[in-house]
C-alpha cells in the first residue's frame, strides 16, 4: 500500500514526524504583526530564515510587509524565484562564487546586501560593474552583537564613503541588530536596553547625513524587540521572523503572538507505565535552546532526543492512555532550526490539512 500525503486527509492521518502549522494561528500572527507596523514610520521586512517557505513569504507581502530579509545567497534565490524582487540578505556577502551569484540574482531582484570591510565593498564593486546591475547596500554596524559590524560612528562614515564612490554599488544606508537583546525577560530592562544599543546606529546615521551622504534606510530588530526597534524614529525597517511560528523559548518573552507550529510525532514504544518513546529525535527537532515541550498532555517531559528517538516521562501514567501508533505533538524550543529539518510543511486547519508547502529554502547555507 503506498502512502502519499494530501490536502483534505485528517492530521492524525499524516506519517510521522510532520512538521505542522495550524493556520488559524499563522494568519493571525501574520496579521497582528502587520497591524502594528500598518501605525509606525518603519516598515516590516520579515527574516524569511524562520520559515524558509515561499508561500508563507507572499501571505507576509500580502499582509503589508516591503519585503523579504534572508541571511544567505541562496535565500534569497529562492525567494526571487518565488517572484520576490525586493530582497535585503541581512549579511556580508564574501567571495567570488557567493558574489557571482549574488550579482546574477541582481539582474532579475532589487537586491540590497549588508556590508563590514572595505576589501568586500570592491570586491562587490568589481563583479556589478562588470555585469552592468547596481547592487543596494547597507553599512552594517556592531550594536552589541560582537559578531559582525563596523563600529559606529568614524568608521562607518569612511565605509560608506567607500560604498557611495565604489561603481555598481549604490548605498542606501545602514543596518544594526540588537540580538543579544531579542530574550531579554523583563520587558521594561529590555526596552531600556535597546534604546541604549540603537543609539550609536542613530547617531551614525544623523553623522552620515551631515556629511551629505544618503541614508534611506536604517534596518534592524528581531521578534523579541520589534515594538521597541519599530517605535524608535530613525529606523525605517525591522526584519522580524520568529513571530510567524514562535516557539517555547521566544512565546516567553512574547506571549502576544501564539505557538502555530508543532512537530507531530508517533508513539513507537512504552517499554514501561512512566515514559513512552516517539519517532521524532534530533534529525526532526533541534535544542539548542532546550529541549521540546509536549502539547496538551498535562505532567509529561521530554528526557532526552538522541538521533531518531524521544523519550518522555509521564509525571502520572495511570492518567495517561498512550499506546504505540497513538500521536503526540512536541513543540520546538527554537522554530528556526527545526524548520531547517524538514522538506514539508502541513498547513493545517482544525486538524485537516489544506496545503503541503515546500520548505524550499531549507538547507540554504551558501
Amino acid at each position: 500500500m503506498s502512502y502519499e500525503a494530501r490536502p483534505g486527509m485528517r492530521v492524525e492521518e499524516l506519517d510521522t514526524p510532520a512538521l505542522i502549522v495550524d493556520l488559524d494561528i499563522l494568519e493571525r500572527n501574520i496579521s497582528q504583526m502587520a497591524d502594528f507596523f500598518a501605525e509606525r514610520r518603519a516598515a516590516l521586512r520579515p527574516h524569511i530564515k524562520t520559515h524558509k517557505t515561499p508561500a508563507i513569504a507572499h501571505m507576509q507581502l500580502k499582509a503589508g510587509a516591503i519585503g523579504i530579509t534572508c541571511a544567505k545567497v541562496g535565500e534569497a534565490e529562492i525567494i526571487a524565484e518565488a517572484g520576490i524582487r525586493d530582497i535585503l540578505i541581512a549579511n556580508q556577502v564574501v567571495g567570488q562564487v557567493k558574489i557571482d551569484r549574488l550579482t546574477d540574482l541582481a539582474r532579475h531582484a532589487d537586491v540590497m546586501v549588508a556590508v563590514d570591510d572595505a576589501r568586500n565593498v570592491t570586491d562587490l564593486s568589481q563583479a556589478a560593474s562588470a555585469k552592468g546591475v547596481i547592487v543596494r547596500t547597507l553599512i552594517e554596524i556592531d550594536i552589541g552583537m560582537n559578531r559582525c559590524g563596523v563600529p559606529a560612528g568614524e568608521p562607518a562614515l569612511e565605509l560608506a564613503r567607500c560604498v557611495a564612490s565604489s561603481p555598481g554599488l549604490r548605498l542606501a544606508g545602514l543596518m544594526g541588530y540588537e540580538g543579544h537583546l531579542v530574550l531579554v525577560s523583563d520587558y521594561e530592562e529590555r526596552r531600556r536596553e535597546v534604546w541604549a544599543a540603537l543609539k550609536p546606529l542613530t547617531d551614525t546615521a544623523d553623522l552620515l547625513r551631515r556629511h551629505g551622504l544618503s541614508v534611506d534606510i536604517v534596518s534592524g530588530g528581531g521578534t523579541g524587540t520589534y515594538d521597541i526597534t519599530g517605535s524608535c524614529p530613525t529606523m525605517t525597517e525591522v526584519q522580524a521572523g520568529s513571530y510567524v511560528f514562535m516557539d517555547t523559548t521566544y512565546r516567553a518573552v512574547r506571549p502576544e503572538f501564539d505557538v502555530s507550529l508543532a512537530l507531530l510525532t508517533t508513539v513507537i514504544s512504552r517499554p514501561q507505565p512512566a515514559y513512552i518513546v516517539t519517532d521524532a529525535g534530533l534529525k526532526a527537532l533541534s535544542k539548542e535552546f532546550g529541549l521540546p515541550k509536549l502539547a496538551n498532555i498535562p505532567g509529561a517531559d521530554v528526557r532526552y532526543l538522541s538521533e531518531e528517538h524521544g523519550v518522555i516521562d509521564l509525571a502520572e501514567p495511570g492518567a495517561v492512555d498512550l499506546r504505540p501508533g497513538d500521536k503526540v505533538s512536541l513543540v520546538p524550543s527554537h522554530c528556526c532550526t527545526t524548520v531547517n529539518l524538514h522538506d514539508k510543511l502541513y498547513a493545517v486547519r482544525k486538524d485537516i490539512v489544506e496545503g503541503i508547502w515546500p520548505i524550499a529554502a531549507r538547507g540554504k547555507c551558501q
